[in-house]
C-alpha cells in the first residue's frame, strides 16, 4: 500500500512539474487595473482578447490594484506566484510611490524584490516604467524614470520605459479629454488599445 501511495504521489508530482506555464501575471496599479473605465476596456483585458484571437493559449491574470505601491506589490508577490505559476510577470508598479514622493531607492529595492522572487519562480519578467508629473521637479523625475533603466540592466530583463508613451505624440489641448481622464493622470478607454499595441511587441517576444 505504501509503495502504491509513493508511486501515485510521484506520478502526480511529475505531472504537476511538467505542466506548461501558460499564465501571464500583471502586477500593477490603476494604470493596469482599468481605473475609471470598464474592466473589459482595460489593456490587460484587451491583451487577453488578443492572445485568445491568435490562439496562443495563455491566460492573463490581472492582479493590478488602484493605488498600489511597490511595497504592497512585495507583500502580494509570493501568494500570486504560488497561485498563478506564471510564465511571464508584467511588473507595472512605482507610479504611486512617485505620486506620494516616496523614496526612489526604496522603490527600487521593492521592485528588485519582486523581480528576484519572480525569477526564482522561473518566470520571465517584463518591467514597465512610468513617469511622474513634471511638477515634481526635473531632478526627481529623471531619477525616477532612470531607476527602471537601472533595474532592467541589472537583471537583464526587457523594459518598456514609459507605459503611456504612445499618448504623448497624439495628445494636444483640443483632444486631451479623449485620451486622458479629467484627473489628468489616467488614460481613457480610447487610450487602452494604443497602450496594448505599445507593450505587445515586448510581450509577444517573451511568450512565443
Amino acid at each position: 500500500m505504501k509503495h502504491l501511495l509513493f508511486i501515485a504521489l510521484f506520478v502526480f508530482s511529475s505531472i504537476a512539474i511538467s505542466q506548461p506555464k501558460n499564465t501571464i501575471l500583471v502586477l500593477g496599479d490603476s494604470l493596469s487595473a482599468g481605473y475609471g473605465i470598464k474592466i473589459e476596456q482595460s489593456w490587460p483585458t484587451l491583451l487577453q482578447d488578443k492572445i485568445t484571437a491568435q490562439g496562443m493559449g495563455f491566460k492573463v491574470h490581472n492582479a493590478s490594484i488602484s493605488g498600489q505601491t511597490s511595497s504592497e506589490g512585495v507583500r502580494q508577490i509570493d501568494q500570486l506566484l504560488q497561485l498563478t505559476q506564471p510564465k511571464l510577470v508584467i511588473l507595472e508598479l512605482g507610479a504611486n510611490d512617485g505620486l506620494r514622493g516616496l523614496s526612489i531607492s526604496q522603490m527600487q529595492t521593492n521592485l528588485q524584490t519582486v523581480i528576484d522572487k519572480s525569477l526564482r519562480a522561473k518566470a520571465q519578467v517584463l518591467l514597465i516604467g512610468i513617469r511622474v508629473p513634471s511638477n515634481y521637479g526635473r531632478r526627481y523625475g529623471e531619477m525616477f524614470i532612470n531607476s527602471y533603466d537601472v533595474l532592467a540592466k541589472k537583471n537583464n530583463i526587457p523594459l518598456v520605459r514609459f507605459l503611456l508613451a504612445p499618448l504623448e505624440a497624439i495628445i494636444n489641448d483640443e483632444n486631451r479629454g479623449d485620451y486622458i481622464q479629467q484627473d489628468g493622470l489616467h488614460p481613457t478607454a480610447k487610450s487602452q488599445p494604443l497602450i496594448l499595441e505599445h507593450v505587445w511587441p515586448s510581450i509577444k517576444k517573451l511568450i512565443q
